[in-house]
Protein backbone atom coordinates (compact mmCIF):
# COMPACT_ATOMS: atom_id res chain seq x y z
CA UNK A 1 0.00 0.00 0.00
CA UNK A 2 1.46 3.45 -1.26
CA UNK A 3 1.77 5.62 1.88
CA UNK A 4 2.10 9.38 2.25
CA UNK A 5 5.87 10.28 3.83
CA UNK A 6 5.97 12.71 6.19
CA UNK A 7 9.11 13.95 7.20
CA UNK A 8 9.30 16.48 10.58
CA UNK A 9 12.88 18.00 10.70
CA UNK A 10 13.49 18.59 14.37
CA UNK A 11 17.42 17.30 13.95
CA UNK A 12 17.19 13.72 13.12
CA UNK A 13 15.54 11.74 10.69
CA UNK A 14 14.93 8.98 13.39
CA UNK A 15 12.72 11.54 15.01
CA UNK A 16 10.72 11.74 12.54
CA UNK A 17 10.23 8.06 11.51
CA UNK A 18 9.08 7.76 15.11
CA UNK A 19 6.33 10.45 14.99
CA UNK A 20 5.02 8.76 11.58
CA UNK A 21 5.01 5.40 12.88
CA UNK A 22 2.97 6.92 16.10
CA UNK A 23 -0.27 8.21 14.08
CA UNK A 24 -3.66 5.81 14.92
CA UNK A 25 -4.71 3.81 12.09
CA UNK A 26 -8.28 3.93 11.76
CA UNK A 27 -10.18 1.12 10.07
CA UNK A 28 -12.69 1.76 7.14
CA UNK A 29 -15.41 -0.53 6.11
CA UNK A 30 -14.73 -1.04 2.59
CA UNK A 31 -17.32 -2.40 0.42
CA UNK A 32 -18.68 -2.73 -3.00
CA UNK A 33 -22.07 -0.96 -2.54
CA UNK A 34 -23.20 1.86 -4.94
CA UNK A 35 -26.05 4.91 -5.76
CA UNK A 36 -24.96 6.55 -1.67
CA UNK A 37 -25.83 10.33 -1.90
CA UNK A 38 -21.76 11.66 -1.90
CA UNK A 39 -21.66 15.39 -0.44
CA UNK A 40 -18.60 17.27 -0.58
CA UNK A 41 -18.94 21.31 0.30
CA UNK A 42 -16.61 23.57 1.40
CA UNK A 43 -16.63 26.99 2.21
CA UNK A 44 -12.87 29.14 2.75
CA UNK A 45 -11.77 32.69 3.69
CA UNK A 46 -11.10 33.92 0.55
CA UNK A 47 -13.91 35.94 -1.58
CA UNK A 48 -14.93 34.43 -4.22
CA UNK A 49 -17.11 31.35 -5.27
CA UNK A 50 -18.09 28.55 -2.72
CA UNK A 51 -18.73 25.03 -4.22
CA UNK A 52 -20.95 22.37 -2.61
CA UNK A 53 -20.59 19.37 -4.70
CA UNK A 54 -23.63 16.42 -5.26
CA UNK A 55 -23.32 12.85 -6.40
CA UNK A 56 -23.96 9.21 -6.25
CA UNK A 57 -21.05 6.88 -5.73
CA UNK A 58 -19.90 4.12 -7.89
CA UNK A 59 -18.95 0.26 -7.05
CA UNK A 60 -15.31 0.30 -5.54
CA UNK A 61 -14.23 -1.97 -8.23
CA UNK A 62 -15.71 -0.34 -10.83
CA UNK A 63 -14.25 3.43 -12.53
CA UNK A 64 -14.40 6.66 -10.89
CA UNK A 65 -17.92 7.98 -12.58
CA UNK A 66 -20.12 9.74 -10.21
CA UNK A 67 -23.28 10.67 -11.22
CA UNK A 68 -24.48 14.06 -10.43
CA UNK A 69 -27.84 14.80 -7.79
CA UNK A 70 -29.63 17.90 -9.07
CA UNK A 71 -32.38 19.49 -8.06
CA UNK A 72 -31.32 19.71 -4.20
CA UNK A 73 -31.73 22.73 -2.08
CA UNK A 74 -28.31 23.54 -0.89
CA UNK A 75 -27.58 26.65 1.76
CA UNK A 76 -24.93 27.56 3.78
CA UNK A 77 -25.19 29.96 6.97
CA UNK A 78 -23.37 30.98 10.02
CA UNK A 79 -23.69 31.25 13.85
CA UNK A 80 -24.03 35.07 13.87
CA UNK A 81 -26.94 34.79 11.20
CA UNK A 82 -24.83 37.76 9.54
CA UNK A 83 -23.68 35.01 6.41
CA UNK A 84 -26.46 33.06 4.76
CA UNK A 85 -25.96 31.15 0.90
CA UNK A 86 -28.47 29.79 -1.32
CA UNK A 87 -26.20 27.97 -3.28
CA UNK A 88 -27.45 27.95 -7.10
CA UNK A 89 -26.72 24.67 -9.40
CA UNK A 90 -24.44 26.40 -12.46
CA UNK A 91 -24.12 22.72 -13.72
CA UNK A 92 -25.38 19.70 -12.94
CA UNK A 93 -24.88 18.54 -9.55
CA UNK A 94 -22.20 21.45 -8.75
CA UNK A 95 -23.69 24.22 -6.37
CA UNK A 96 -22.27 27.35 -5.71
CA UNK A 97 -22.73 31.39 -4.46
CA UNK A 98 -20.70 33.54 -6.44
CA UNK A 99 -19.36 35.76 -4.06
CA UNK A 100 -19.16 34.99 -0.28
CA UNK A 101 -16.23 34.80 2.41
CA UNK A 102 -15.63 32.48 5.79
CA UNK A 103 -14.99 34.66 8.44
CA UNK A 104 -12.21 32.83 11.08
CA UNK A 105 -13.89 31.44 14.59
CA UNK A 106 -17.23 30.88 13.01
CA UNK A 107 -19.18 28.21 12.96
CA UNK A 108 -20.84 27.52 9.38
CA UNK A 109 -24.10 25.14 8.86
CA UNK A 110 -24.74 23.16 5.99
CA UNK A 111 -28.49 21.62 4.56
CA UNK A 112 -28.77 20.08 1.66
CA UNK A 113 -32.49 19.08 0.76
CA UNK A 114 -32.61 15.81 -1.77
CA UNK A 115 -34.71 13.06 -2.42
CA UNK A 116 -37.61 14.00 0.45
CA UNK A 117 -34.65 13.57 2.62
CA UNK A 118 -32.59 16.71 4.90
CA UNK A 119 -28.93 16.26 5.70
CA UNK A 120 -27.43 18.59 7.95
CA UNK A 121 -23.43 19.18 9.32
CA UNK A 122 -21.54 21.78 10.92
CA UNK A 123 -17.99 22.84 10.93
CA UNK A 124 -15.66 25.58 12.31
CA UNK A 125 -13.23 27.68 10.44
CA UNK A 126 -10.16 27.76 12.11
CA UNK A 127 -7.46 30.66 12.24
CA UNK A 128 -5.28 30.75 9.80
CA UNK A 129 -1.70 29.33 9.59
CA UNK A 130 0.30 30.63 6.90
CA UNK A 131 2.59 28.90 4.81
CA UNK A 132 6.42 30.35 4.88
CA UNK A 133 7.48 29.19 1.58
CA UNK A 134 7.17 25.96 -0.90
CA UNK A 135 11.12 24.57 -2.01
CA UNK A 136 11.58 21.26 -4.44
CA UNK A 137 14.46 18.74 -3.47
CA UNK A 138 15.55 15.68 -4.59
CA UNK A 139 12.87 12.98 -4.69
CA UNK A 140 13.81 10.43 -1.74
CA UNK A 141 12.10 7.45 -2.95
CA UNK A 142 13.54 7.76 -6.50
CA UNK A 143 17.17 8.68 -6.60
CA UNK A 144 18.07 7.41 -9.77
CA UNK A 145 16.72 10.12 -12.15
CA UNK A 146 15.82 13.97 -11.79
CA UNK A 147 12.43 13.94 -10.01
CA UNK A 148 11.78 16.52 -7.66
CA UNK A 149 9.92 16.27 -4.29
CA UNK A 150 7.61 19.26 -2.66
CA UNK A 151 8.91 20.92 1.13
CA UNK A 152 6.34 22.83 2.76
CA UNK A 153 7.75 25.41 5.44
CA UNK A 154 5.68 27.22 8.03
CA UNK A 155 5.36 27.69 12.04
CA UNK A 156 3.06 25.97 14.15
CA UNK A 157 1.58 28.35 16.92
CA UNK A 158 2.29 27.16 20.21
CA UNK A 159 -0.62 26.19 22.73
CA UNK A 160 -3.27 25.67 19.85
CA UNK A 161 -4.40 22.61 18.59
CA UNK A 162 -4.27 22.62 14.86
CA UNK A 163 -5.26 20.36 11.89
CA UNK A 164 -4.02 20.52 8.34
CA UNK A 165 -4.53 19.19 4.60
CA UNK A 166 -2.26 19.97 1.69
CA UNK A 167 -3.45 20.02 -1.96
CA UNK A 168 -0.75 19.63 -4.91
CA UNK A 169 -1.35 20.05 -8.18
CA UNK A 170 1.56 19.72 -11.17
CA UNK A 171 1.33 21.68 -14.14
CA UNK A 172 -2.31 22.80 -13.29
CA UNK A 173 -2.96 18.83 -12.53
CA UNK A 174 -4.00 17.68 -9.08
CA UNK A 175 -2.31 15.24 -7.35
CA UNK A 176 -4.83 12.70 -6.23
CA UNK A 177 -2.53 11.99 -3.19
CA UNK A 178 -4.22 12.45 0.32
CA UNK A 179 -1.79 14.78 3.19
CA UNK A 180 -3.41 15.45 6.09
CA UNK A 181 -1.88 15.54 9.93
CA UNK A 182 -2.25 17.38 13.04
CA UNK A 183 0.26 18.75 15.57
CA UNK A 184 0.58 16.68 17.94
CA UNK A 185 4.24 16.44 17.53
CA UNK A 186 4.81 19.33 16.37
CA UNK A 187 3.25 22.16 18.53
CA UNK A 188 4.55 25.55 18.19
CA UNK A 189 7.70 24.23 16.22
CA UNK A 190 9.32 25.43 13.05
CA UNK A 191 7.85 22.86 10.56
CA UNK A 192 9.49 21.03 7.24
CA UNK A 193 7.10 18.83 5.27
CA UNK A 194 7.95 16.59 2.45
CA UNK A 195 5.18 15.99 0.71
CA UNK A 196 5.94 12.75 -0.87
CA UNK A 197 3.85 10.93 -3.51
CA UNK A 198 4.38 8.68 -6.41
CA UNK A 199 1.37 9.25 -8.39
CA UNK A 200 2.61 11.76 -10.71
CA UNK A 201 6.37 12.79 -11.47
CA UNK A 202 7.90 16.08 -10.53
CA UNK A 203 10.81 17.74 -12.88
CA UNK A 204 12.51 20.94 -13.24
CA UNK A 205 10.62 23.28 -15.26
CA UNK A 206 7.21 21.96 -13.90
CA UNK A 207 4.77 24.44 -12.03
CA UNK A 208 3.43 22.89 -9.19
CA UNK A 209 0.86 24.89 -6.80
CA UNK A 210 0.81 23.91 -3.02
CA UNK A 211 -2.61 24.39 -0.89
CA UNK A 212 -2.31 24.61 2.73
CA UNK A 213 -5.57 23.99 4.41
CA UNK A 214 -6.69 24.88 8.06
CA UNK A 215 -9.31 22.47 8.82
CA UNK A 216 -11.46 21.67 11.93
CA UNK A 217 -10.58 18.00 13.83
CA UNK A 218 -13.64 16.35 12.37
CA UNK A 219 -12.78 16.82 8.47
CA UNK A 220 -9.02 16.18 9.69
CA UNK A 221 -10.46 12.70 10.88
CA UNK A 222 -12.18 12.31 7.59
CA UNK A 223 -9.26 12.98 5.43
CA UNK A 224 -6.60 11.40 7.33
CA UNK A 225 -8.78 8.12 7.50
CA UNK A 226 -8.71 7.84 3.68
CA UNK A 227 -5.13 8.82 3.62
CA UNK A 228 -4.33 5.58 5.66
CA UNK A 229 -6.43 3.90 2.96
CA UNK A 230 -5.71 5.85 -0.65
CA UNK A 231 -2.85 2.94 -1.28
CA UNK A 232 -6.44 1.02 -2.09
CA UNK A 233 -8.21 4.03 -3.78
CA UNK A 234 -6.35 4.31 -6.87
CA UNK A 235 -8.80 7.64 -7.82
CA UNK A 236 -7.80 9.29 -4.86
CA UNK A 237 -12.13 9.97 -4.79
CA UNK A 238 -14.28 10.55 -1.56
CA UNK A 239 -16.77 7.95 -2.97
CA UNK A 240 -15.64 3.99 -2.93
CA UNK A 241 -14.71 4.00 1.16
CA UNK A 242 -16.82 5.41 4.39
CA UNK A 243 -14.97 7.38 6.43
CA UNK A 244 -16.42 9.17 9.29
CA UNK A 245 -18.16 12.17 8.13
CA UNK A 246 -19.36 15.32 9.90
CA UNK A 247 -22.85 15.12 7.76
CA UNK A 248 -26.09 13.76 9.30
CA UNK A 249 -27.78 11.34 8.83
CA UNK A 250 -24.30 9.63 7.60
CA UNK A 251 -23.25 9.88 3.88
CA UNK A 252 -20.49 9.63 2.03
CA UNK A 253 -18.60 13.01 1.84
CA UNK A 254 -17.35 15.92 4.27
CA UNK A 255 -18.48 19.61 4.87
CA UNK A 256 -15.20 22.02 5.34
CA UNK A 257 -15.16 25.43 6.74
CA UNK A 258 -11.22 26.00 6.20
CA UNK A 259 -8.57 28.98 5.37
CA UNK A 260 -6.56 28.20 2.42
CA UNK A 261 -3.48 29.62 0.80
CA UNK A 262 -1.43 28.46 -2.18
CA UNK A 263 2.20 29.00 -3.07
CA UNK A 264 2.95 28.56 -6.67
CA UNK A 265 6.87 27.12 -7.70
CA UNK A 266 8.35 26.21 -10.59
CA UNK A 267 10.45 23.27 -9.66
CA UNK A 268 14.10 23.45 -9.76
Amino acid sequence: MRLTKLKYYSGLLLIAMVVLSCKKVISLDLGNDSGKLVIEANITDESGPQYVKLSRNAPFTSTNTYPPVTGANVTIYDSTANLYFDMVENSAGTYSVNKGVGVLGHTYFLTVNTGGQTYNARSIMPQHVAMDSVATSSNLLDKTDNKRMMTVYFNDPAGVKNQYRFVMYVNKVQVNYIFAFDDQFIDGKHVTLDLQQSEKDIFPGDTVRVEMQNIDRPVYTYWFTLEQQQGNNPGGAVAPSNPPTNIAPSVLGYFSAHTTQSITVVAK
